[in-house]
């Protein structure tokens, strides 16, 4: 069953690692690559990755790109979201922190943040404003 617009939304605001799939040119299949990513209900969602990673590369010449989470318990679920890119920005390390405490547990948090500030080189947020959507709950398995 399709999802609401609150319930995708819900759940794309939970803490998910999300697939990003964009495309890579002629000849090649989509890049598809697991991302952390930060989203709230009604707002656009946005990424952070290398400024000089192929991912970024793709992303600035595609103009959009795809995210997808799944889950199967408590209920298998998806959401998919497509949109374009409506800004791009230097990381700042107070953004760093945002998004790795939804993944990095409370106590591991400044350890995490200090090595990946130091050691990821340079990286870029980039925003996305969700356009479409294909979610389903299609309950227990």
């Amino acid at each position: 069953m399709a999802l609401t617009r609150e319930e995708r939304e819900a759940f794309l605001a939970e803490a998910h690692v999300a697939a990003l799939a964009v495309d890579s040119g002629p000849g090649r299949a989509p890049l598809a690559v697991p991302i952390w990513y930060w989203y709230e209900p009604g707002t656009d969602l946005w990424i952070m990755t290398g400024q000089g990673s192929r991912k970024f590369g793709l992303i600035s010449a595609a103009g959009r790109f795809t995210l997808m989470i799944d889950r199967v318990e408590p209920t298998v679920r998806y959401v998919s979201v497509e949109g374009p890119v409506v800004r791009t920005e230097p990381a700042t390390l107070e953004g760093l922190r945002q998004i790795a405490a939804r993944y990095v547990p409370a106590e591991k948090l400044d350890a995490y943040v200090d090595f990946a500030w130091k050691n990821h080189g340079e990286q870029v947020v980039v925003h996305m404003r969700p356009h479409r959507w294909v979610s389903s709950d299609l309950g227990r398995m």
